[in-house]
């Protein structure tokens, strides 16, 4: 057992182009760091809709270039065989260790292959790449990234032509192609030959974000920015003054990249103590909102003042905000969300006249809903120029949501005073999310086994007025693991996380409200049935 670990250790070294994975697994060979071999060769990275990720070092089960060339030949083959032999694929890529080095990868195998490529000129936000794939009329386009992951983790991500991620059975596709590559040997890797993009598509990219507000709109908002040490600073700063917004005052600790995301634990603002510096910044200089993206600035998050302090808004408050200011200006189109989000919007589409959609988890599901208008997801994601960027936008999102802002500070109102609105016309709709971050994977599967076999017919008090397995799908949704309860008057999602480590459980309840006045009493009730049902779904959940 231990020869073939050597064995395959050794062979794995042999290919493996990169001096620093190279170093690090020859020191694992010398040492016979069995049980660090093993992890590292227990299988291979496996290539789903939501690319590759994981974290970096080297051998099959870690984010290296051997992985990455191997699954940029895979990707290109299957371009191919869709007709697509001299096509352009674009790269982008995020600021985190090694992912210029992949990027680079990327684009030598696809030219390699015959493809033709282009890589943006440094690392620029994933909004950026998603709207260059339509822009310069590409087959596919790739970004380098792990958004909002720890800093050791890095990730791919696949476009197609569309500019929306990738779905099935497009994924096993391009998987099939990159486990039928036996050897490195075999995927030609041209040392030029490639183009490196200008700033040329940036400012495409900048233009049509005009489109995001309304002409003559109040510009007026004052806004607190946070990079959280990624990408986003520059081309958000630029968005804000072609806007004529006021510059945003920047959190200066978090404005620059960093791959090590020295001042937070994981930079996700949803983390605990994410938006730490970025409130610390707001105390000093009062601000209308903060707005913070994640390292590659597709998501958005913003967070106001409410009372003697400052607060994150949640997701699904900024989803049903930007919402009502899209109807308020006309929007016409459909609205869609996935179905661990609030219910809120689909209560604003009917109020408005409009379509509204549920789709699976992620904007490679959202973006494909026919005549979308605009679309998010509770884990801070918001598409509100689909036209423009079909995909998940950190920068659009925050023009957006600082015109609504400017408008309703134009009336000496607030982002809460809307959402209080929001209330009272359509019920207070409150949401929370149970996230377990685990070491042991097994330990998700035993809680998802554990639920199916003893489904909780209580929860909080409410009973379960309906129990579905998402595995087998339903009328309108394709399969998936998850599953869904409907309580009276309650809603709760459990499924295993596609890119972290972590079982993820969202709660929403729905409290009726009469007037302006039922609300302190309204938030009080909601908060305790979340917390209790937090409770007992940990509990049944046995995590």
């Amino acid at each position: 057992m231990q020869d073939d670990l050597l064995a395959q250790a050794q062979s794995w070294l042999a290919e493996d182009p990169d001096p620093d994975t190279r170093a690090e697994l020859a020191h694992l060979i010398d040492t016979k760091d069995v049980t660090e071999l093993a992890a590292r060769f227990a299988g291979t990275l496996q290539f789903g809709t939501a690319g590759l990720r994981g974290e970096l070092g080297a051998g099959p089960m870690r984010m290296n270039r051997t992985v990455v060339i191997r699954a940029a030949a895979g990707l290109a083959a299957y371009l191919r065989k869709q007709g697509h032999e001299d096509g352009l694929v674009v790269i982008g890529y995020d600021a985190r260790h090694k992912s210029a080095d992949f990027a680079r990868d990327t684009a030598a195998v696809m030219t390699g292959a015959g493809l033709r490529a282009a890589v943006l000129p440094r690392p620029l936000p994933t909004p950026v790449l998603a709207f260059a794939i339509r822009h310069l009329g590409a087959v596919a386009g790739v970004e380098v990234t792990a958004s909002h992951n720890p800093p050791r983790d890095n990730g791919y991500k696949v476009y197609l032509g569309d500019g929306s991620q990738i779905v099935p059975p497009a994924d096993t596709d391009i998987a099939a192609e990159i486990a039928a590559i036996a050897s490195l040997t075999t995927v030609p890797r041209p040392t030029e030959g490639w183009e490196t993009l200008d700033d040329t598509v940036l400012h495409a990219y900048l233009a049509r974000t005009d489109a995001v507000l309304s002409a003559g709109s109040p510009r007026t908002a004052r806004t607190v920015y946070t990079a959280m040490h990624g990408v986003g600073k520059d081309t958000l700063l630029a968005a804000f003054d072609r806007a004529g917004f006021p510059a945003p005052a920047l959190v200066p600790e978090q404005a620059e990249p960093d791959p090590d995301f020295p001042t937070v634990a994981f930079p996700n603002p949803e983390e605990p103590g994410a938006m730490d510096l970025a409130f610390a910044k707001a105390r000093e200089t009062h601000p209308d909102l903060i707005i913070a993206n994640d390292p590659d600035a597709d998501r958005c998050a913003v967070a106001v003042q409410d009372g003697d302090d400052w607060r994150m808004l949640r997701g699904d408050e900024v989803g049903a905000l930007l919402a009502a200011h899209l109807v308020t200006r006309g929007a016409q189109g459909t609205f869609a969300e996935s179905i661990v989000s609030s219910s809120l919007l689909g209560r604003i589409a009917a109020k408005a006249g409009l379509a509204h959609e549920e789709t699976l988890t992620g904007f490679k599901w959202i973006a494909r809903v026919e005549n979308l208008r605009y679309g998010y997801e509770e884990a801070l994601g918001y598409c509100v120029d689909p036209d423009g960027v079909r995909d998940k936008d950190g920068i659009t999102a925050a023009l957006l949501i600082t015109e609504l802002a400017s408008t309703l500070k134009a009336d000496h109102r607030t982002l809460l005073d809307l959402l209080d609105d929001l209330a009272v016309a359509h019920g207070l709709h409150a949401t929370d999310q149970l996230s377990v971050r685990v070491q042991d994977l097994s330990v998700i599967a035993d809680a998802m086994r554990r639920l199916r076999e003893q489904p909780p017919t209580r929860l909080a008090g409410l009973p379960v007025t309906k129990a579905e397995d998402l595995t087998r799908g339903t009328e309108t949704l394709p399969p998936t693991d998850g599953l869904r309860y409907t309580l009276e008057g309650a809603r709760v999602i459990v499924r295993p996380s596609g890119t972290e480590p972590k079982l993820k459980c969202y709660l929403e309840v729905v409290v009726p409200v009469t007037g302006h006045a039922d609300l302190p009493a309204a938030r009080a009730e909601a908060t305790d049935l979340l917390a209790a049902i937090k409770r007992d779904l940990s509990e049944a959940a046995g995590i």
